[in-house]
């Protein structure tokens, strides 16, 4: 039997550059692999360009990329090169065309336009990232063509997305990711000791915020229940996640928006803790593979059969 000696194809670079961190993979020959992890948008210390550009310097010639796609905070100003929003009812294909398109040091680069409430709105509203994993899901599951739907995106700023037969008609952003990781850095944990009882925790701050009375009066239980009852830090910081994950939810149901089955995207233990929150609203739940809906709504941007712009 022959052995072909033909070289690998040179990859693709695909990657979700999002406020707290970069997500980067290799697509070859049919194959994608995650290739690195690293700071996001928000973090970095020195400009997205040169961060870039230090990236590729790291792969040899062979593995220099044939093109790059990536969304997120890639678009945003600060970013490598502000991409548009796109503004809702948006379609995949209203989506895709308004994606940047360059040369970066001769590579061609695509970055996904963001989706936004109408500048008119009531309530304005922006989201980057989070509609490529939106048009990604659409993909995926053909179903989501036909109806209406509602997409929960946690994360650093949590999205509520609906979309009716394929296009993304509203949604509605948290800030509970960022602020859960402000509060972390604050004095309410600094008097906990160490402990396994982080389910505990979570199920007590669910049910602070399901009593309705608020989340801001309920936060400095979480230090004050350490001194008071000895209870752990890890108990301590799952308490605070679940009231402010149980606060977003009371939101919802004020406004009288909780359906009765929603798609939820979001990586494993994050998901966990949302999952456990729509269970205890016996609301219907499907949980999709976040790196797999990304990807697939990276695809729809691929460079590799545009032309490049100056």
């Amino acid at each position: 039997m022959a052995i072909s000696t033909d070289p690998p194809s040179k990859p693709r670079l695909l990657g979700d550059w999002g406020t707290s961190r970069l997500r980067l993979w290799l697509a070859r020959d049919g194959a994608i692999t995650p290739w690195r992890e690293g700071p996001g948008i928000g973090v970095i210390d020195r400009p997205a360009t040169q961060v870039l550009r230090e990236i590729l310097t790291e792969m040899t010639d062979d593995a220099r990329p044939l093109s790059i796609a990536l969304c997120g905070m890639a678009g945003a100003r600060g970013g490598l090169c502000e991409a548009p929003y796109v503004d809702c009812p948006a379609d995949l294909a209203a989506w895709a065309q308004q994606a940047v398109r360059i040369d970066f040091d001769g590579i061609p680069l695509a970055i996904a336009a963001g989706v936004a409430t109408p500048a008119a709105s009531q309530r304005a509203d922006v989201m980057r990232g989070e509609e490529t994993q939106v048009f990604g899901a659409i993909a995926c599951d053909p179903a989501l063509t036909s109806g209406r739907h509602t997409l929960l995106l946690p994360g650093t700023h949590s999205k509520w997305v609906e979309i009716d037969n394929g296009s993304i008609m509203s949604f509605t952003t948290f800030f509970t990711g960022e602020l859960f990781a402000l509060l972390g850095r604050s004095s309410l944990l600094a008097a906990g000791v160490a402990g396994d009882d982080e389910d505990a925790g979570f199920a007590a701050g669910l049910d602070r915020a399901s009593a309705g009375e608020g989340v801001l009066g309920d936060v400095f239980q979480a230090r004050a229940l350490q001194l008071r009852q000895g209870r752990s830090g890890a108990w301590a910081a799952a308490f605070l996640s679940g009231l402010l994950i149980g606060g977003e939810f009371a939101e919802m149901a004020a406004r009288g928006a909780l359906p009765a089955h929603i798609q939820l995207v979001g990586d494993e233990k994050l998901a966990k803790r949302y999952a456990l929150t729509l269970a205890s609203h016996e609301i219907r739940t499907t949980i999709f593979d976040v790196e797999a809906i990304t990807l697939a709504g990276l695809a729809m941007i691929n460079p590799g059969t545009h032309d490049v712009e100056d």
